[in-house]
């Protein structure tokens, strides 16, 4: 028997990636299946505020489990940007490429050039939600650094410019397996699947 959650994202790739993690136990759907589910204004100031408000939002119009996290990369050259901010970097309708373009011209314009001052980390929070409440939060994060040009046709967002620490290739150029098992946000689901296969909160 698998048990219904829903995603609260329209990131396809971010619900494949949830649903490979979480495995035959659950089964996943997003916000794409809810076109009528009113819109988040991810107006926190850090990622744990975020998951909330998405997840008890979503919550609200859902009659079952939310799952909603919100992740980002930290560059420590640039401050930790570009944080909370990581999807809207290159502005509010920006995508992946251009994140990442200005990504790296902010890094090119500090000069950074030894390993030692490259170090960044992909950081996650994830919230459940049930009737409009936080149930629990659980995080996650990845040490790394950041590489000078994209690598790998895998992934999505950042993952083409960040190595993990212990390995020689970017999280675009892992197997889905292996970014799943090291991730930010495999670490962070992992802790919320412990969670969610406790008996009672499968019988609520």
């Amino acid at each position: 028997m698998s048990y219904p959650i829903l995603i609260a994202t329209h990131n396809a790739h971010k619900t494949r990636e949830i649903q490979q993690i979480l495995g035959a136990d659950f089964r996943v759907s997003d916000l794409n299946a809810h076109p009528h589910f009113p819109a988040t204004l991810e107006s926190g100031e850090t990622f744990a505020e975020n998951a909330k408000l998405k997840a008890v939002e979503a919550s609200r119009s859902f009659a079952g489990l939310v799952l909603a996290d919100d992740s980002g990369f930290e560059v420590d050259a640039l401050d930790g940007a570009p944080g909370v901010r990581s999807a809207r970097y290159a502005g509010e309708d920006a995508d992946d490429a251009r994140n990442r373009q200005r990504l790296l011209a902010e890094f090119a314009r500090v000069q950074v050039n030894t390993r030692e001052l490259r170090t960044a980390r992909f950081r996650c929070v994830i919230a459940l939600a049930r009737d409009g409440k936080v149930i629990a939060t659980f995080d996650g994060a990845v040490e790394g650094v950041i590489v000078d040009e994209p690598k790998g046709a895998g992934g999505f967002g950042y993952d083409p410019l960040f190595v993990p620490d212990g390995y020689d290739e970017t999280f675009a150029q892992l197997p889905a397996d292996v970014k799943n098992r090291i991730s930010h946000r495999g670490r962070a689901l992992q802790k919320a699947v412990e969670f969610l296969r406790a008996p009672a909160q499968l019988k609520t």
